[in-house]
């Protein structure tokens, strides 16, 4: 108490000892003025706050029963002026009485509009006041969430209210702490905010428009993407967005208004992808984005201090962002370029590439690699991903330096992937990690290619890591439901079978194109590293998890290419390994089974609209452009496995499958046949009856004389029937 300035004590002991609410009342004319006096400190405001006691404030901030001389106006902003200074101090701030308060505060921000505020907008000036002082604290941000706080701000905002800049900033104060769970299932709040503020930026030709890009881009940023993206028709704000950024690349601006654009621009990419950038159906506003992007990075990259750079960390992600969009939409061929700006394309993105190699070299030989700064570990990891997605595309440029690279680029992916896993195996707060190791896939196919490239990814035993990144993405993209607890087991029984959320489906959906992505480079190593493939320790593990978790893959349609994959995968390693596979392994039997079920469903006449023409399966015919390659490379495969492990051969023939191909050729019309479907079915079936003498029989009992005859196979009727 030693520390109360004495007039604030006086002021308590007044207080208390006041018998009715009108004396109270009086004596709080007092109080406003100490409490905003330079001394009255933390503990003079506590004291004063109890001595006047909550219940007495909220009773002039909502009681219609108060004494008729002054109007309930006067009472309401008294107590809020009183309570403005409180809030100010982290104690009261956090106080559960004042929390308590939060409903009544947003009401009387909710009324601000009503003819009773008009006179004394003051009030609603201090209850925003006080909401933001309870919103800068953990407590206060919590019960504001609970509240629905956020989207009675963003009605608020949406209707142009009084001082409605205060709510936009308590929004963005607490989405940016919230994140995803800001906002409810239903979008229409955040549709409703996002539409007012996109139009006010489209319109302003004020610095208000580049604070409100700023806005923009921290709430974008925290939105449920799925439920947005499919609520989006009749919403004109994407067109907004387009047409106020449009104007903003084409200005004349300095670093204080590209900054806040170029973030946003990078924001809604994220969440409405590349195709908003054609809103007008032309290139122009693309070109531009690419430009200003690569420009962007060449220059904040130039030459710099590293520690000059590091600072830039915000924009230049942004700007990464940008490129590894624009550089990804390329890559698809759907962009129709003139001669002229190809060439000024490449040019652009090689010089911002040449910057970003260099950065980066910079970065692998000096102390700041090992920062375990996140701000510092962040910057590094989205260094390595924007190059990665430039390297997946440019297969020749900058190689020795890139191999010279490589090695640190290895390390900070694979640092990053063990962070995800780490993340998925506790307890998944906030945001995920990002996976470099997964976006570096694509570039590390072709690096795979190349031999110098694949002797550092051995040398640095990257091949355990990328066994090890396909038995977890398997993990997600096998999804299965979650273990019942025995006492339960009875009383669900009946329960429909659960389904993966959206964000697992997402999940699902990232993990199945790194499957993908794994499984191409791991055949080309089988393929290109036979001794390796042959003997290596991980190389023996990948067979075993293949075979193991091939029969356990769920058929379905999404299923089908990493199906594909992992089968043909399956049977390279196959090959290499023969000389150590033991006859009916059990596991080795159901890969097989699982393998010619993919090869076997590919093809049928069943499903063709003429009953003589061999057609790709319906189930294929969407993945056909995934699948095609593969299913040659399978039967050819297929065929080189089966002298080395002549015991497979039982499962074609038991299986059907060698007199299955007999009898669907035998209905193929003369001369339709594609010649290298002919050929992938002519050799499978000579290596089965060079491997299998049963085989002969069951073909030549399925009219094989016919098919051979018809279709012009040679070397299969030499086999079958002599010359």
């Amino acid at each position: 108490m030693t520390d109360v300035p004495e007039p604030v004590r006086k002021c308590a002991s007044l207080l208390k000892g006041t018998k009715s609410d009108t004396e109270k009342f009086a004596a709080l004319f007092m109080v406003t003025k100490l409490v905003k006096g330079k001394d009255c400190n933390a503990a003079g405001k506590k004291l004063l706050f109890e001595a006047i006691g909550f219940p007495f404030l909220k009773k002039l901030l909502v009681s219609k029963d108060l004494p008729n001389d002054c109007p309930p106006l006067v009472y309401k902003s008294v107590a809020l002026s009183i309570l403005t200074c409180f809030c100010q101090e982290e104690e009261l701030a956090t106080h559960k009485d004042i929390i308590d308060a939060i409903p009544t505060l947003l009401e009387i921000v909710e009324q601000a509009d009503d003819e009773d505020y008009e006179d004394n907008l003051i009030v609603v000036s201090e209850a925003y006041s006080c909401l933001k002082s309870i919103a800068s604290h953990e407590p206060g941000q919590q019960a504001l969430l609970a509240t629905g706080a956020i989207p009675k701000m963003s009605q608020i905002y949406s209707a142009q209210s009084f001082q409605t800049d205060e709510a936009l900033h308590l929004i963005v104060l607490l989405v940016k702490q919230f994140g995803v769970v800001s906002w409810p299932e239903d979008p229409t709040a955040f549709h409703a905010l996002i539409q007012r503020i996109a139009l006010d930026m489209e319109t302003d030709d004020t610095e208000r428009k580049y604070e409100l890009c700023r806005i923009l881009a921290d709430i974008l940023i925290t939105c449920r993407r799925e439920i947005v993206i499919n609520s989006l028709e009749g919403q004109i704000w994407p067109e907004s967005l387009f047409k106020g950024c449009g104007d903003i690349l084409k200005a004349k601006i300095g670093p204080k208004q590209r900054d806040p654009a170029l973030h946003l621009i990078a924001t809604t990419l994220q969440v409405l992808g590349i195709q908003w950038a054609f809103m007008d159906e032309q290139k122009t506003f693309f070109l531009q984005l690419l430009q200003l992007g690569a420009i962007e990075v060449r220059m904040q990259m130039d030459e710099k201090k590293l520690e000059t750079t590091f600072k830039q960390a915000e924009l230049l992600t942004c700007c990464f962002s940008i490129l590894e969009h624009c550089i990804e939409y390329m890559a698809t061929d759907q962009l129709d370029l003139e001669p002229k700006e190809k060439q000024t394309t490449y040019t652009a993105l090689k010089g911002a590439f040449n910057q970003v190699l260099a950065v980066l070299t910079r970065v692998s030989q000096d102390k700041i690699r090992e920062s375990t700064n996140p701000k510092d570990k962040k910057f590094v990891f989205a260094i390595v991903k924007v190059l990665s997605a430039w390297l997946a595309q440019e297969t020749t440029a900058m190689r020795p330096a890139i191999y010279k690279l490589l090695p640190f680029m290895l390390k900070v992916a694979n640092e990053s992937f063990q962070e995800l896993k780490t993340w998925r195996a506790g307890t998944r707060e906030g945001e995920p990690p990002i996976d470099v190791l997964r976006i570096m896939l694509p570039a590390l196919c072709h690096f795979a290619v190349e031999e110098d490239a694949r002797r550092v990814l051995f040398t640095h035993k990257q091949d355990e890591v990328l066994l090890e990144s396909l038995e977890f993405y398997f993990s997600i993209a096998h999804w299965k439901r979650p273990p019942i607890p025995r006492a339960e087991r009875l009383k669900r029984m009946n329960e429909p079978d659960p389904v993966p959320t959206p964000e697992q489906q997402a999940e699902m959906k990232v993990a199945r194109s790194a499957i993908v992505a794994l499984c191409n480079i791991l055949m080309n190593f089988t393929v290109l590293e036979p001794k390796k493939a042959e003997d290596g320790p991980t190389f023996a593990n990948l067979l075993k998890f293949v075979v193991e978790n091939l029969p356990e893959l769920k058929d379905t349609p999404d299923n089908l290419v990493i199906h594909g994959n992992l089968a043909v995968l399956g049977l390279l390693l196959l090959k290499q390994q023969s000389k150590k596979v033991k006859q009916n392994d059990f596991s080795i039997c159901r890969y097989i089974q699982a393998t010619i079920r993919f090869l076997w469903d590919a093809y049928n006449i069943d499903e063709s609209n003429d009953p003589t023409a061999l057609v790709v399966s319906i189930a294929y015919k969407g993945y056909w452009s995934d699948l095609s390659e593969l299913w040659f490379l399978g039967m050819q495969t297929m065929c080189g496995v089966l002298p080395l492990v002549p015991w497979l051969s039982e499962f074609a023939l038991e299986s059907g499958w060698a007199e299955g191909i007999v009898k669907t050729l035998k209905k193929v019309k003369i001369g339709t046949l594609p010649a290298n479907v002919k050929s992938a079915y002519e050799d499978f079936l000579s290596q089965l009856v060079d491997v299998n003498g049963d085989v002969q029989a069951v073909l030549k009992k399925a009219d094989a004389l016919r098919v051979c005859r018809n279709h012009r196979m040679m070397d299969l009727g030499k086999k079958l029937f002599g010359d």
